[in-house]
């Protein structure tokens, strides 16, 4: 480790060149294998809102090209945190390398939750609320392009605000916040939480509220394991 990080600036882009290349690899195998199995994801997605439509001669294509993309990213995903986590280890320090490679699997497991939370919970509730401005006159015609974009974002979204916990743990570890100070900024993280809530979600207040509650529960949770960590390293 020692002599990886006495690496001149020339070694380390040709790392990171490398490391470039393996993870573009294995998006790319993935995608290969994704592709085959489109239609059926197609199904698990259109299910919250029933029928889709596409308004373009290429937009089934391109959309179809997408979900093979974004499925194959999350699937190679354990590969490239693991490519990210042998580039970024050069420059920390051992301690720090410990508790990532500690905490790399668990962050992994939450982001599952995360996405899990949004598909089954958020998305269809979502959904239904947007789909309730229907009227007579109003009929709603959802594009392919334009679901599969919020669907995507949206779970996307939940997986990463589902690492707060994870990430306040990991801070604490390293000593660069305590729980006295996430206590005492706890107003301050509401207002954030709500503000990052309004630009990661659609504008409307349903899906808003379905995400900063959750944030909100998952800041106080990191709390309680920004404590944990707190007294163990007093101890």
């Amino acid at each position: 480790m020692a002599k990886d990080k006495e690496l001149g600036l020339a070694q380390h882009l040709e790392e990171l060149r490398s490391r470039l290349i393996k993870s573009i690899a294995a998006i790319v195998v993935c995608f290969i294998g994704v592709y085959n199995f489109v239609d059926h994801i197609m199904v698990v997605l259109v299910k919250p809102v029933g029928e889709l439509v596409f308004i373009a001669p290429t937009e089934a294509f391109i959309t179809r090209m997408m979900i093979a993309l974004l499925v194959g990213v999350f699937a190679s995903s354990p590969f490239l945190i693991f490519q990210v986590w042998r580039f970024v280890s050069v420059g920390l320090k051992e301690k720090e390398s410990k508790y990532i490679t500690i905490f790399g699997p668990f962050s992994f497991i939450f982001f599952i939750f995360g996405a899990l939370f949004a598909y089954f919970l958020v998305i269809p509730l979502g959904i239904k609320f947007l789909l309730s401005f229907a009227t007579d006159s109003i009929t709603p015609m959802i594009s392919l392009n334009k679901y599969v974009s919020f669907v995507g974002t949206l779970t996307l979204a939940f997986g990463l605000i589902f690492q707060l916990p994870i990430a306040i743990l990991f801070l604490t570890k390293i000593g660069f916040v305590t729980p006295r100070f996430l206590s005492t900024r706890r107003r301050n993280a509401i207002v954030l939480i709500f503000v990052g809530a309004a630009v990661l979600t659609p504008p409307d207040v349903v899906t808003q509220c379905l995400m900063a509650i959750p944030l909100l529960i998952l800041y106080e949770i990191g709390i309680i394991f920004s404590k944990f960590a707190y007294n163990e390293h007093a101890r």
